[in-house]
């Protein structure tokens, strides 16, 4: 299995930090896969390159207004509120459980200021079993009237300089939107502010309405589009942004099979996570990585590293 490991060395690696390494390229994104244990009775979490546990904040969130799921054309819209048990409960009562010394475990971070970012990133950095710091930066900067921190390039590299000042060894990784004119200009920013890797992307804005009952289909009207059909549009992000950086990009969005993790990494991704797929099939992520190996023989692919950016144009 050494051929499918997942090395993710940066230009930043902190000071006596190691390099994030993944047993295989598929994880699973954040707010889809619980935190961890949810999923055990469905395959062998060790057997996962890493499980990104949903968003942790500081302090308990109870979340949107119900409905907050509703079902789109080959997709989903959600509007959970990043609903969490806030960080300290995660770390005394969900991480001892998780297997962490097998798998690498990885705390994707939600607040509201670059300041409330590294408090957070240092609470976790202080703990054995985090293997690294993903940054939600589709947050609003309560600060700055609402504006998200992945929609300006430079409150992007605040935050990430923030949460980087206070990670310790901890490798950072931050996730982009899609929801912007150009993603490279973000990503560009999150890689000069000190970033290991990036990860895109995360869901679109969208909305859903019923038009017998004249009411939008989720309670915040808005929310979060994912699935299949957003599978294009995460391609040619992680495309453009392989293109545009030198540090490891995470490719995010629609994946529901083998065949579409080799596509992210044919486009220059190191690795991929599994999201709204683990709403339809719980065993999903397990599967991915069980066929992997196989598609990867049948299709003459004898390294990943050798595969990987080899796109043809």
């Amino acid at each position: 299995m050494e051929r499918f490991t997942v090395r993710l060395t940066a230009a930043h690696k902190p000071a006596g930090g190691k390099p994030l390494v993944f047993k295989n390229p598929v994880l699973t994104a954040s707010g889809t896969f619980g935190y961890g244990m949810e999923f055990a009775p469905y395959g062998d979490l060790t057997h996962l390159g890493g499980i990104v546990v949903k968003g942790l904040s500081l302090r308990p969130r109870p979340g949107n207004p119900l409905p907050r799921v509703a079902e789109t054309p080959c997709g989903m819209l959600n509007a959970v509120g990043l609903q969490n048990d806030g960080v300290e409960s995660f770390l005394k009562n969900k991480l001892p459980r998780l297997p962490w010394h097998e798998t690498p475990i990885i705390a994707n971070l939600y607040a509201t200021s670059p300041d409330e970012f590294g408090e957070l990133a240092a609470i976790l950095a202080a703990e054995e079993g985090i293997a690294g710091l993903e940054v939600n930066i589709s947050c609003p900067n309560v600060k700055n009237g609402g504006i998200l921190f992945g929609q300006d390039p430079k409150l992007a590299a605040e935050v990430t300089e923030a949460v980087k000042k206070h990670a310790g060894h901890l490798p950072v990784i931050v996730k982009l939107s899609p929801n912007v004119t150009d993603i490279t200009v973000i990503a560009r920013a999150a890689e000069e502010a000190g970033a290991d890797a990036l990860s895109c992307i995360n869901t679109l804005t969208g909305m859903a309405v019923d038009v017998t009952t004249r009411k939008p289909l989720l309670a915040n009207v808005i929310g979060g589009l994912s699935g299949p059909a957003v599978k294009p549009v995460a391609l040619r992000c992680v495309w453009q942004v392989c293109n545009a950086v030198k540090i490891p990009v995470i490719g995010i969005g629609g994946i529901t099979c083998a065949r579409d993790v080799l596509e992210f990494i044919l486009v220059g991704a190191h690795a991929v996570q599994i999201g709204t797929m683990n709403f339809i099939r719980p065993d999903a992520a397990f599967r991915i990585a069980e066929e992997l190996p196989q598609l990867c023989q049948q299709l003459g692919i004898k390294n990943l590293a050798d595969y990987r950016g080899t796109l043809q144009l």
